[in-house]
């Protein structure tokens, strides 16, 4: 019971990867997920790598009934590692309430709840997007917040002011976590990205494509200020960022933060292009892409990476895998959701 941790959002891609890790360090996860887009046999991914079937409850932030009722019934949760939220740039662009309803209305149900239920640990699944287009890179935590390029990106700002004023009135400690682009999978190949419909983040879509799953890769843009003309990120494995929200956690619980309310870039540091990704996965697989350069997308940041020295110091994390175990173990991943599927 002193070992249980929430998890929104728990079956999801870097939901599922933390849940791994909150099994393998001796904690015992709830998982809810209102499998919007995500998939069930995740769990059996998880019990396969951790030999531990998670709890899981089907449930919507939302639902404000469903959700009392979930605390009442799940008494002894030290800590929320908070995930669950619509987070594709394009559709919130095209449909920017389903975005502010869900992210933002749901951020404050759970933050009653466990104001209610006396659960004064959070921590919160933000974006480098909240820097908008930064002016000068890397980015560091106190880099001025600019304007949102997406409703996504607004919905991570507004949510870190949300807890933040929280803490400011409560008894709530917080750290965010300011995550870069997390690609590739599980070591195991048992869980890893796996959009609902057609991807919207670039690896699932290279993997996809590699695969005959979906048609030729498609590159917004080739006219921005880089070297090779297409955006530039910065591509983190997402068993890093797994990691990072252990370190998060524990810092929170062992007292060792410097304020109530703190926040960590969480990246590798190292800008790639989106042309030099896909270069480096046809040498990493072996296969030859198919690919076109068509406009570029609304909402999409020119460049942007990180200055990670803060988590590297303060959070005693750093990322230890590079982009070539990243397109490795995503390539890996989409080879053993093909063989499951001709199984």
């Amino acid at each position: 019971m002193n070992n249980r941790i929430l998890v929104t959002g728990g079956t999801g891609y870097i939901g599922s990867h933390t849940v791994v890790e909150l099994i393998n360090q001796g904690y015992e996860p709830l998982i809810i997920d209102n499998l919007d887009n995500s998939n069930i046999s995740v769990l059996d991914g998880i019990e396969k790598i951790t030999g531990q079937r998670p709890s899981f409850q089907e449930l919507d932030l939302l639902d404000e009934a469903g959700l009392n009722s979930f605390f009442r019934l799940n008494e002894g949760i030290k800590a929320v590692i908070h995930f669950a939220a619509h987070k594709a740039v394009g559709e919130s662009v095209q449909n920017p309430l389903k975005y502010y309803r869900n992210n933002i209305s749901g951020l404050i149900n759970l933050l009653s709840e466990m104001q209610k239920n006396n659960i004064n640990h959070l921590v919160f699944s933000s974006s480098c997007t909240v820097y908008g287009q930064p002016e000068l890179l890397p980015v560091t935590e106190i880099s001025p917040i600019m304007p949102a390029m997406s409703p996504y990106g607004n919905t991570k700002q507004i949510g870190e002011e949300v807890i933040r004023d929280f803490c400011n009135s409560s008894s709530l400690r917080s750290v965010a976590l300011r995550y870069f682009n997390p690609v590739g999978a599980h070591h195991s190949a048992e869980i890893g990205e796996l959009p609902i419909g057609v991807p919207n983040n670039l690896v699932p879509f290279i993997t996809q494509s590699a695969a005959g799953k979906i048609g030729p890769l498609k590159i917004f843009g080739k006219d921005y200020n880089t070297p090779d003309g297409t955006c530039i990120r910065d591509y983190i494995h997402v068993a890093d960022v797994a990691d990072a929200h252990i370190f998060a956690m524990h810092r929170m619980l062992n007292g060792k933060q410097s304020s109530k309310f703190e926040v960590f870039n969480i990246g590798t540091g190292k800008g790639t292009s989106v042309l030099e990704a896909v270069l480096m996965f046809e040498e990493v697989s072996g296969i030859k892409l198919h690919y076109s350069f068509v406009d570029r997308r609304s909402g999409d940041v020119e460049k942007v990476y990180a200055d990670t020295q803060l988590a590297n110091k303060e959070l005693g994390w750093k990322a230890q895998r590079d982009l070539r175990e990243m397109l490795r173990s995503a390539w890996l991943w989409q080879q053993n959701l093909i063989a499951g599927e001709n199984a």
